[in-house]
């Protein structure tokens, strides 16, 4: 196994996704989760 130097490990970008991005499928996620739910289930305004 090779050791590298602090500077070298500074330098490796990880990961592929960015917070915005996650942030952007929790909210696509729960919109769906939001309308299949009132598919499933509609509820009648109380008026």
């Amino acid at each position: 196994m090779e050791n590298i130097q602090k500077e070298e490990m500074l330098r490796i970008k990880g990961g592929g996704i960015s917070v915005w991005a996650m942030l952007g499928i929790g909210a696509l996620v729960t919109f769906v989760a939001g309308v299949i739910d009132g598919i499933v289930r509609p509820l009648s305004c109380s008026r």
